[in-house]
């Protein structure tokens, strides 16, 4: 596991100083540096990149005489905000707690409090819509004050909130965000993206704030919110009717642009929420690839890339990674999953509805 970013492993290092596994098809895989990108690409094509700041989105709290962690996940449209509790560990990284109760009201600095409502979804206890207090506008104050990123028992240490943003990062006007980093374009840099921007790679932006994840249960991500601007849309739209291929960096960029598509793989303006989630049954409408990190066994991402590049693709991917100790997590080694060109493949295919 990537323990500390790229940049921290040696003297002379940059956010880019990771692997880039390269899997064409069912039968073709690769390892380069992921400098290395730009080679790889051709003219024409286009990068579909996520432009949500990471937020510092875990703040410390009192619940009683319990100590917690409050994740702020997502923020609602109605003023409240999804939220995970979770128990201190005592080395900066938290452990699984029972959500609620109910009517609960977890203390936090400054003089805010949240008051927890109800879970999230039916039957799950993990995430709880809690109404905080001052209002919503206050949240990402407190979060400017007294919060930090959220960290995994895999990392070393606390990391500032400059290592979990990306090159591609816009802050929100209203304060919203991601919970946790779009990691998939972490290692790009100003440099890499002068590089592929002079190869004929396009780039184009969307948002979608990402909540925060299950790292024990591996449950199906819940409802974000997204944008697909019409600029985005026109720039999809172009490049696939010139022939280009069309490639999510990250799976944050997939759920947004194939909720965008109609069942013909046109691109439209859209915004709001998506509860989008990309199976190999419901297949893809848009993407040629996908450019991300490396995932755990149980983590339902690995449904979205079999949906873009084939279980086959998957397996023998993953089997090249553990072969080559290459690293997971966000700050981890990456990998770019590209359609078999060789064999006959549709944006919209029979199984999709």
């Amino acid at each position: 596991m990537a323990r500390i970013p790229a940049e921290q492993r040696g003297p002379g290092l940059g956010r880019d100083a990771v692997r880039l596994l390269v899997s064409r098809g069912r039968e073709q895989v690769s390892l380069h540096a992921f400098q290395e990108l730009p080679g790889l690409l051709r003219a024409g094509d286009v990068l579909v990149v996520n432009t949500s700041a990471t937020l510092a989105a875990a703040v410390d709290a009192r619940l009683g005489g319990e100590d917690l962690v409050v994740h702020f996940s997502t923020r609602g449209d109605d003023g409240r905000w999804a939220v995970e509790l979770r128990a201190p560990v005592g080395d900066g990284t938290t452990r699984r707690r029972a959500g609620g109760p109910a009517g609960a009201v977890p203390a936090l600095p400054g003089g805010y409090r949240l008051t927890l409502e109800e879970p999230l979804a039916a039957g799950a206890d993990r995430l709880w819509w809690a109404r905080p207090s001052p209002a919503a506008d206050g949240v990402p104050a407190l979060l400017r004050a007294y919060g930090r990123p959220i960290r995994y028992v895999y990392t070393e240490r606390d990391q500032p909130l400059s290592a979990y943003q990306t090159v591609f990062a816009v802050p929100a006007a209203d304060g919203s965000g991601s919970a946790e980093m779009p990691s998939a374009g972490r290692p790009f840099t100003a440099e890499l993206v002068a590089r592929l921007v002079s190869r004929g790679v396009q780039f184009a932006p969307l948002v979608l704030h990402t909540g925060v994840a299950s790292q024990e249960a591996h449950e199906p991500p819940y409802p974000e919110r997204y944008e697909v601007s019409a600029t985005t849309a026109g720039l999809v739209n172009a490049a696939r009717a010139a022939g280009g291929r069309v490639i999510a960096v990250g799976t944050t960029a997939v759920r947004a642009l194939e909720s965008a598509a109609d069942a013909r793989g046109r691109v439209r303006p859209a915004a709001g929420w998506t509860d989008l989630v990309v199976t190999p049954e419901r297949g893809v409408r848009v993407v040629d690839g996908l450019l991300t990190g490396l995932h755990e066994p149980e983590a339902s991402h690995l449904l979205m890339l079999e949906a873009v590049a084939g279980r086959a693709a998957v397996r023998l991917g993953y089997a090249e990674a553990r072969a080559r100790l290459c690293l997971w997590h966000e700050f981890g080694d990456v990998h770019l999953l590209l359609k078999d060109e060789n064999r006959d493949h549709m944006h919209c295919g029979s199984n999709a509805r």
